[in-house]
């Protein structure tokens, strides 16, 4: 094995490294995802002792990208967001909203049964995906790739687009009910879909063929995930159930079961550890990835959670709740930190920022918030929309926010 070169990753933060091995390029990645200002020898001193690839000569230059990551993660984050644009995308309602990684593409799902590419910077509409006989719903970029596009539809049916040229690769077919979710895996060599049909599936992206149907869910699936490395897929269903499912053997793992609701989200953290779901039970329940077993309750919100994520260190966890309230969590010791409370109705979408100082809600009540994560004090609120909003995400350096309303338009905030 030969080190060709270091690549810096920012959120989280952690160190990619670049080698070749029997020809072969190939990748590996240090997670550092606690960055404590001393002892920078020291961690270079644990780095390469568990990393053979890095040798003494390479030490100093280690140093300097370690030192790199602390400095940007010193950064105080004091942007204030400005109104840009708004984009009139489709002639019916709008269904989701996703960023390519480096923020200078977004796609928006519709009722119109299109998927719209657009440039972020312009507002120019780049392409229209057109092919789908139903409502557009689950829209993915194959991040961090960029380079393809999944929708699926209510028509049963998943398309695998070119991001480039707007070009149709395959019409996944299989599925008996509405597709409602999906996911490409980190390596964007599968694309998984969850449906009303109660299954969730597997598709090679190369071949357009399906790989596997992963059955046990009785009712609809509803939210569904890969962990970072791509080898276990989590599904979330309306059955009250969670599943774990191994992607090499296509065979269910655990079954979790506690819930006394509808499942609305699932999420594994970065280090795959932990899984989050959120129920119309009012909870959100932590479980440890590999037992299966439940480690911790989170409680306090006196209606339905609707959404739940990890920060990208996997340290926090934010709720977003029918109470109009949102929570956030400490993963470690599943103490509520702060309750943020402002919106005058349901909160169905919630995100932190790359960076983790901030949170992002979207609102019944036309807004979008920002939060400040350690205080809980409403930093700005985004107005403009003249109906629900239900989605909004944050580009990958957390300086430009997009959110989507059922007013038909999108908004983007730099």
């Amino acid at each position: 094995m030969r080190l060709k070169r270091f690549l810096l990753r920012y959120y989280p933060p952690g160190i990619i490294l670049e080698y070749e091995r029997g020809g072969y390029s190939r990748t590996k990645s240090i997670d550092l995802l606690d960055l404590t200002p001393e002892c920078v020898n020291q961690l270079v001193s644990e780095i390469r002792q568990s990393e053979p690839l890095i040798t003494e000569s390479r030490a100093e230059q280690v140093k300097e990208l370690v030192l790199r990551l602390q400095q940007k993660q010193g950064q105080q984050d004091h942007h204030r967001f400005c109104f840009c644009k708004e984009l009139k995308a489709h002639i019916l309602p709008l269904t989701n909203i996703a960023f390519d990684k480096s923020g200078s593409r977004f796609i928006t799902g519709s009722y119109d049964r299109t998927c719209r590419v657009w440039d972020t910077a312009s507002g120019a509409e780049l392409h229209t995906l057109e092919g789908h006989r139903n409502v557009v719903y689950a829209i993915a970029f194959n991040n961090p790739y960029g380079d393809k596009i999944a929708t699926g539809s209510f028509d049963k049916t998943c398309k695998l687009w070119c991001a480039e040229t707007g070009k149709c690769f395959h019409t996944f077919c299989g599925h008996r009910a509405e597709i409602v979710c999906l996911a490409f895996n980190p390596q964007s060599t599968l694309v998984a879909t969850g449906s009303m049909d109660a299954t969730a599936k597997l598709w090679d992206v190369e071949s357009g063929e399906e790989v596997a149907t992963l059955t046990g869910h009785t009712v609809d699936v509803l939210s569904l995930c890969f962990n970072t490395v791509g080898n276990h897929l989590v599904t979330g269903s309306f059955d009250y159930t969670v599943a774990i499912w191994d992607v090499a053997s296509k065979r269910r793992i655990h079954t979790l079961i506690g819930h006394m609701g509808e499942i609305s989200n699932v999420q594994f953290n970065w280090d795959c550890s932990l899984i989050a779901s959120g129920s119309t039970d009012k909870t959100c329940k932590l479980w440890d990835a590999v037992s299966g077993k439940c480690v911790a309750t989170l409680v306090g919100h006196t209606k339905e959670v609707l959404d739940v994520c990890f920060d990208l260190s996997g340290q926090l966890i934010a709720t977003a709740s029918a109470d109009g309230s949102a929570k956030i969590f400490n993963a470690a010791t599943h103490q509520c930190l702060v309750t943020l409370k402002g919106h005058g109705g349901e909160i169905s979408k919630i995100c932190f920022s790359p960076q983790g100082s901030r949170v992002l809600t979207a609102s019944s009540d036309k807004t979008a918030r920002l939060w400040d994560v350690q205080s809980g004090a409403c930093l700005q609120i985004l107005e403009g929309h003249t109906d629900e909003i239900f989605s909004c995400a944050f580009n990958y350096e957390g300086d430009t926010i997009i959110t989507g309303s059922k007013d038909n338009t999108c908004r983007i905030w730099y």
